[in-house]
């Protein structure tokens, strides 16, 4: 879990990946030696912040975005929302511009959003929850689990993994931008037409905590039954608990694959949470066991 604490202290968001891409970057080249299979690393600034690894002969490809929710510093104290933070008063906020740290506290006026930082902030400047980390025997509640918990599955997968591609992608929470060249690069190169989305759900009536990760028939978008049928049935396989989640709205990296020129079939598998897009996201830790889990016998068997 320590190396889950650092990466949930790290910011990234959307359009300003850089830092936790570099993060991600340096841990994968220190550790890939040590994993079971060494990955080819694609990245560097035709690649933008964006990493891809690829390991033996691929099939499946695991997408997890690296970008979160946030801010961006306007005029007169004004604060741009990135993405949907469902942001409330008080809500406490940080970052740096040119000037030093910052720490303030959120104020909703008429429907708009302010900070009251004590000096005026860099036009520009992003910023994200100040991040707090509760864990206990049964739950992990902190800022940005969407998508930390994805990016660290991913990266967990990685340890014992002989044939599939891992994608860090970007934009997501922003309307995405990235996917299109992600999806071309990937198709053209090695013709995975398989993949699946490392990211966090939401609890509803009809998924829950502790009953298992949840697997997506359908969002605003829907993937080809076919293909979702299979994975349910190797999750039957497994013995991994899982849950199905049928949505009408919402939507993921999965969605700009489905809009692709390409035939990649594809299926968002993720842990749900509570309190989505606040500084208080909560998920079962059994919940994000089970991710991890059947992640590792699907990259084995689709």
């Amino acid at each position: 879990m320590e190396f889950l604490y650092e990466i949930l202290k790290k910011g990234g968001v959307s359009g300003d990946e850089s830092q936790f891409s570099a993060f991600i970057l340096d841990y994968v080249l220190q550790r890939r030696n040590q994993w079971k299979v060494v990955p080819e690393v694609y990245y560097g600034e035709g690649f933008h912040d964006n990493i891809v690894l690829k390991f033996g002969r691929p099939r499946t490809a695991v997408f997890a975005h690296m970008d979160t929710i946030g801010f961006t510093a306007r005029y007169e104290n004004q604060l741009v929302p990135v993405g949907g933070p469902d942001v409330n008063d008080g809500d406490i906020l940080v970052g740096e511009d040119e000037l030093g740290p910052i720490e303030c506290s959120v104020k909703i006026v008429d429907g708009n959003v302010f900070h009251d930082f004590k000096r005026s902030i860099v036009r520009g400047t992003n910023l994200s929850y100040k991040q707090e980390i509760n864990l206990d025997d049964e739950f992990i509640q902190a800022a940005y689990l969407d998508n930390r918990l994805g990016v660290y599955n991913a990266l967990q997968l990685c340890e014992d993994l002989e044939d599939g591609v891992v994608v860090f992608s970007t934009y997501e929470e922003h309307g995405g931008g990235s996917m299109p060249f992600l999806v071309k690069f990937m198709y053209e190169k090695w013709q995975v037409s398989q993949a699946l989305i490392s990211d966090i759900t939401w609890v509803t009536e009809g998924v829950k905590h502790h009953e298992g990760v949840a697997i997506s028939l359908r969002d605003k978008y829907i993937p080809r039954k076919k293909f979702v049928d299979r994975i349910v049935g190797l999750a039957q396989s497994s013995g991994v608990p899982f849950q199905l989640e049928v949505e009408g709205a919402g939507g993921s990296d999965g969605r700009e694959i489905q809009m692709s020129p390409y035939m990649i079939d594809w299926c968002f598998i993720g842990a749900a949470e509570d309190n989505v897009h606040t500084p208080y996201e909560k998920v079962s830790l059994k919940d994000l066991a089970s991710m991890i889990e059947l992640y590792k016998y699907l990259m084995v068997h689709l």
